[in-house]
């Protein structure tokens, strides 16, 4: 037991002497010269920046943000009364032109369709490049007229003859027409039929008095005064002829002067009856055709309701194809040629091939200006700085910072190319759709548009922006350490994508893997 107690006592010896070994070892390791603790405080010493050269395929793209538009946005409105005017029918005398039946928005519009109707009569659709301007009916003879005759015909209501004059066959298949569409023709009004009735009478009145006029110088005729009276002396009798004899000769002046005047008032009478005969019969108002340039038609919006007086314009018509609307800087328009496909991708993340069909102000004449649903604007491109341009050789910024410029030209062939838009203002791009798909019925719907304007041939090296550098001789350079140091290797750039751009070595080696200078 006594042993025991001995090397207990020996093992806690041995232990605290450990503990106060290591403590001291700890406090020493703990303990630092002021020069040391000064060194710790500095920053360590700089190096360069680097980045890895990878081989990669390069996509270049325009980015855009655009707007689903339809065709050929135009107003719609009526070139004169529905009608013979705001009296119709002596049921709505004083009646002003209301809209009885107002155009629906979205509507697909055909040839020989009803577009609205106004106090009851219609507002029918045809084919025709020469606007309406004007009532037609009986004798009238132009264009319009002859676009009218052909598009009877398509319809299937023969005029007989399409040689822009308005006849009674054209009459005929107009009346046709209308009651094929349930609608009576316009024939004349109370006004045209008040206005034959009178032009009727004045000739009736004109040949009464031709025949009054007749009559009367044929009773005055008798010969009064022929000198072989009897009565006072020879001297008297020569006078009194004398005198009888220039009163039958004024006489008679006078009553071929009333012949004259009564034959002319009945010529004109009849002249203006039979002018007004010509014209008179079924017609054609001037509110009751709209000739569109391009048929079907889609009623985009309308801007009257049941009711309105249809003054002014009454909607929207646009073509029913969709289009797409975008607006790029001037620098990414430079980059696009007409042609060139288009990827649209709704917001549900839908896609939609398309093509570019204009650009610049080509967009801007024939595109939705003036419509509905402006171009977005906010274009972004993935790429380089001015988006998907090659690097031309010296192109790239000699300063430190690495910042690089990408003037030189684009990958992409072909013409058409905007003209004048190198500046920074927003180029207008208009893009077709040939087949709508998700996009049918998103009027108005913002789309994300991408333009694929450049790719590499297969895989290629490439490194940042950033690493080229401009060397005094103006051509591209890069750094690369290696062995410890910094040198410079001279390379030929080209393709330019997402913030990469594609090197070949001119003046040494450079291999995947090689690290280039970025920054400092």
């Amino acid at each position: 037991m006594k042993r025991l107690g001995s090397r207990r006592q020996l093992g806690a010896l041995v232990g605290a002497v450990v503990l106060v070994g290591a403590g001291g070892w700890f406090a020493g390791t703990q303990v630092r010269s002021p020069a040391d603790a000064a060194a710790s405080h500095n920053a360590p010493k700089a190096g360069p920046v680097t980045v890895e050269v990878e081989r990669r395929s390069l996509t270049a793209t325009v980015v855009a943000t655009g707007t689903v538009a339809f065709t050929s946005p135009r107003p719609l409105s009526l070139a004169g009364s529905v009608g013979t005017g705001a009296v119709t029918s002596p049921a709505g005398e004083g009646a002003e032109q209301r809209v009885t039946k107002a155009p629906v928005a979205g509507t697909k519009v055909k040839e020989g369709d009803v577009l609205m109707t106004v106090n009851g009569r219609p507002v029918l659709a045809l084919a025709g490049s020469v606007p309406m301007y004007r009532p037609m009916g009986p004798g009238a003879t132009g264009d319009d007229v002859k676009q009218l005759q052909k598009a009877l015909r398509r319809l299937g209501f023969d005029p007989g003859s399409t040689s822009g004059t308005f006849g009674r066959g054209t009459a005929t298949a107009v009346t046709d027409w209308y009651r094929n569409k349930g609608y009576e023709a316009q024939q004349p009004s109370a006004e045209d039929q008040q206005q034959l009735g009178a032009l009727q009478q004045a000739v009736s009145g004109a040949q009464e008095a031709l025949l009054t006029t007749r009559s009367g110088n044929a009773g005055d005729g008798a010969d009064t005064g022929d000198g072989s009276g009897t009565g006072a002396g020879a001297g008297s009798e020569a006078g009194s002829g004398t005198r009888t004899d220039a009163q039958s000769s004024t006489d008679r002046q006078v009553q071929e002067i009333q012949l004259k005047s009564a034959q002319k008032s009945l010529d004109m009478a009849n002249s203006a009856l039979s002018n007004f005969q010509a014209t008179y019969g079924t017609k054609v108002p001037a509110g009751e055709v709209v000739f569109f340039p391009e048929l079907p038609v889609r009623l985009d919006k309308v801007t009257v309701k049941t009711g309105d007086a249809p003054s002014g314009p009454v909607g929207t018509v646009t073509g029913s194809e969709l289009l797409v609307e975008a607006a790029v800087p001037g620098a990414d328009a430079q980059l696009l040629r007409r042609g060139m496909p288009v990827e649209v991708t709704t917001t549900g993340g839908e896609k939609v091939k398309g093509k570019v069909e204009a650009i610049g102000s080509a967009a801007d004449a024939s595109g939705t200006q003036g419509g509905d649903g402006e171009a977005a604007t906010g274009a972004t491109s993935e790429g380089s700085g001015t988006g998907a341009a090659d690097v031309s050789d010296g192109a790239a910024d000699a300063d430190a910072t690495g910042t690089s410029g990408t003037s030189g030209t684009s990958s992409t062939s072909g013409t058409d190319a905007v003209s004048g838009a190198s500046g920074p203002g927003p180029v207008q791009l208009r893009i077709s759709i040939p087949d709508p798909g998700p996009l049918a019925g998103q009027a108005e719907a913002s789309v994300k548009v991408t333009i694929e304007v450049g790719a590499s041939d297969g895989k290629v090296l490439t490194v940042p922006l950033a690493a080229i550098r401009t060397s005094a001789d103006g051509k591209a350079r890069v750094q690369v350490e290696r062995d410890g140091g910094v040198r410079d290797v001279s390379v030929t750039v080209g393709l330019s994508a997402a913030g990469l751009v594609e090197v070949k070595p001119a003046g040494g080696p450079l291999e995947q893997g090689d690290k280039v200078v970025v920054g400092k």
